[in-house]
């Protein structure tokens, strides 16, 4: 039986580091973070928990990225074209990569050792000062003010000060410690599941296109998936399976099944999720040798080093971007960014029922069509030099299933680190710089800013 109760735990912390800008987390948002605050002549340290940046596209093995574009503008300007050209001419797209593709709705496949390549030398050419198997373990906030973050190494507990702080743990754990309110699954409480993503080698992928179960997405690897549940081959009845996308020659990235019940927060839950989601890799195994062509000799290369999780906390900030303001396709004076993914929402219990984001599908953005991204939604309320980006930034449920993706955390986390440069400048709070400036400096990057 677990042990409940209090223990006091005081000790002095060596302060290693003050600085403009604190990035914790370096994901997608916490990478393109510390590029633009650093494009802006901000010091930055960003503390990173594990041993590479890129988060789930990288140590979490998501296998594709989500669209840049709207098929005519690239809506991820900035950093997230710097980061996409990167990949482009080092080939961490893998080798499905077509130039003439604007990339919206065809998938990008993700060359995770690649894709780790490119994040290290863009943060390295960039002059921010990071450290890798560093945790953020504590805030000490008073008044809307975080006077400094205590983070972890395997040299021990260290301190770092600040002008600004930028929550880029995808939790929203540093706001949240720091006193920030937040929401978090749906009204039930329930969250969306989770996925053990998944490395494969052996894949003959002539034969998998010649059997037309590959082409802009691989929608024809489920296609004998009820008769796999019928035949007992899955212990859990669950019929999503975005698929496997080619990610080298031979290689694939799968993008297999859910984790049900799994709360990204909870520690427990979470080591339950990857003992299960292991397991369950076996039973994919089973399903694409035994039912699709071209899989035949496909074997296990890798499990991710981390579960993908697609939501937690929702951040609550000055503004929360809601779906009425995805449908009309929102403007806001205070824009730093638009995005178009459609609302992907992942079912939370396992059954025989549709993927949810089916129901959102008449409302998609077309082409052409984006939504805007206000700044006040990345300010999180009573902080006043806190910022949020990435997945944990003021939405409802229903768009957080859209700005969550990669590139739309490109967006969300360059403009926090070019308003966090702005803030320590002009040593100001977050709320009170001039958003005219602050999108004048992200137009100046490439920000597909077209209403400012």
């Amino acid at each position: 039986m677990a042990i409940e109760k209090d223990i006091l735990f005081e000790r002095s912390v060596p302060l290693r580091h003050e600085v403009d800008v604190f990035i914790a987390g370096g994901g997608p948002s916490g990478v393109a973070a510390a590029l633009a605050a650093r494009q802006l002549g901000a010091e930055v340290f960003l503390a990173e928990g594990q041993s590479c940046f890129g988060g789930m596209g990288t140590a979490g093995l998501v296998p594709i990225f989500c669209q840049f574009s709207d098929d005519i503008n690239f809506l991820a300007g900035g950093a997230g074209q710097k980061i996409f050209d990167r990949c482009r001419d080092t080939g961490a797209f893998g080798p499905d990569y077509k130039s003439d593709r604007k990339y919206r709705h065809d998938s990008n496949p993700i060359y995770a050792e690649g894709l780790k390549r490119v994040y290290d030398e863009l943060m390295a050419e960039s002059g921010a000062k990071f450290i890798f198997q560093s945790r953020l373990v504590a805030v000490q906030a008073e008044a809307g003010l975080v006077d400094c973050v205590i983070c972890h190494a395997k040299s021990g507990f260290f301190a770092v000060k600040a002008k600004v702080y930028i929550d880029c743990t995808g939790d929203g754990d540093l706001a949240t410690w720091a006193g920030a309110e937040f929401e978090k699954g749906d009204e039930d409480g329930q969250l969306q599941s989770g996925t053990l993503c998944s490395l494969w080698a052996g894949i003959d992928w002539n034969k998998v296109r010649a059997a037309e179960q590959y082409d802009r997405w691989p929608s024809g690897q489920r296609s004998k998936i009820d008769q796999a549940i019928q035949d007992g081959v899955f212990t859990t009845y669950d019929r999503s399976i975005p698929g496997i996308w080619p990610t080298g020659h031979g290689l694939g990235g799968g993008n297999l099944g859910h984790a049900f019940g799994v709360d990204g927060i909870d520690e427990q839950t979470v080591t339950e999720a990857l003992l299960t989601g292991r397991k369950k890799a076996s039973e994919y195994l089973r399903y694409y040798k035994q039912y699709n062509t071209g899989f035949e000799d496909m074997e296990l290369a890798a499990t991710g080093a981390l579960l993908g999780i697609r939501e937690t906390r929702r951040i609550t900030g000055d503004y929360t971007l809601t779906v009425e303001d995805y449908k009309n396709r929102a403007n806001f004076a205070d824009e730093i960014g638009r995005y178009n993914y459609s609302i992907d929402i992942h079912p939370s219990t396992a059954g025989p029922i549709k993927k949810v984001s089916t129901s959102f599908h008449d409302i998609s953005c077309r082409e052409g069509e984006s939504y805007g991204i206000p700044y006040r939604i990345l300010t999180p309320s009573g902080l006043d030099n806190v910022l949020v980006a990435g997945r944990c930034v003021s939405t409802d449920r229903y768009v957080n299933g859209s700005i969550r993706v990669m590139p739309g955390c490109f967006i969300t986390g360059q403009a926090a680190g070019a308003a966090a440069a702005i803030t320590a400048d002009k040593q100001t709070t977050t709320r009170a710089i001039d958003i005219k400036e602050l999108q004048q400096k992200l137009k100046a990057m490439g920000a597909f800013l077209p209403n400012s």
